[in-house]
């Protein structure tokens, strides 16, 4: 079931949606060669913290995973495509590195996602990072009323496969209101014109996936959660929670 948000419901959403944004914002600002990922999580809590907000993410147990999530936020390095839960590693010099934050404040989430590179960047890391930007661009454009949710899932998938990467089965956006994830399911491959009928008051999270090589291919690593690209190629993420309105799309979690 699909729930239509009012408009004051999408300013609480906003509210949240700024948060999340404050917190990816602290934490880009953070991630520096030798940081241990932990300190990442640190710095998301305390940001969280300050603006009374909690975190979906954290003790989130769905029934396919070992164990409740353990963070606020997920830290995917490299060949790591969502779902990396920070630990003790330290990041290196031309590390690529896809942060996932949510926030809860008033009892409305916020969903956002940021990939960039630290230290020295490998080229090839750049113009990954810069088509997940691009892909995400071409899905928050077709999320206006009268599309449906192909054309968003067409949008995205176009701009991956056109620079000829891999979009891992599975995987994609979602609505987002009360709690993170909500119906309906927003694919990063589709058909245009088909799918539920985009209106008013639907808020979704759109979320491109990349793998660099090109292969779809991915698997879970041990730890239950964190899914990796299986020829570890390097990955990358990016997701913004967008409100869908008369007068076109809403992104609810930019500064």
């Amino acid at each position: 079931m699909v729930d239509i948000k009012s408009d004051a419901s999408l300013e609480s959403m906003r509210a949240a949606g700024r948060v999340v944004a404050q917190a990816l914002t602290a934490v880009r600002e953070a991630a520096d060669v030798g940081v241990p990922l932990r300190d990442l999580d640190e710095t998301a809590r305390a940001v969280l913290r300050e603006a009374g907000a909690d975190s979906p993410f954290l003790g989130y147990h769905p029934a396919w995973a070992p164990l409740p999530y353990p963070a606020v936020i997920c830290t995917s390095v490299n060949d790591a495509i969502v779902h990396g839960i920070p630990d003790t590693y330290r990041l290196h010099d031309g590390d690529l590195v896809s942060i996932d934050c949510g926030a809860t404040l008033g009892g409305w989430v916020g969903d956002s996602a940021i990939s960039f590179t630290v230290g020295r960047a490998r080229p090839a890391d750049v113009r990954l990072v810069e088509t997940a930007g691009a892909a995400l661009a071409a899905g928050i454009a077709a999320a206006v009323v009268g599309n449906r949710i192909g054309d968003i899932a067409h949008a995205v998938g176009r701009v991956c496969r056109a620079a000829g990467y891999g979009i891992p089965k599975g995987f994609g956006g979602h609505g987002v209101g009360r709690t993170m994830h909500e119906d309906p399911g927003v694919p990063n491959e589709g058909r245009p014109g088909r799918g539920m009928p985009l209106r008013h008051g639907m808020v979704l999270a759109i979320e491109p996936m990349l793998i660099g090589s090109g292969t779809d291919r991915h698997y879970t690593a041990h730890d239950g959660w964190t899914i990796r690209t299986l020829d570890k190629s390097r990955a990358a993420h990016a997701e913004h929670t967008v409100a869908i309105t008369t007068d076109g799309p809403r992104i609810l979690t930019a500064l």
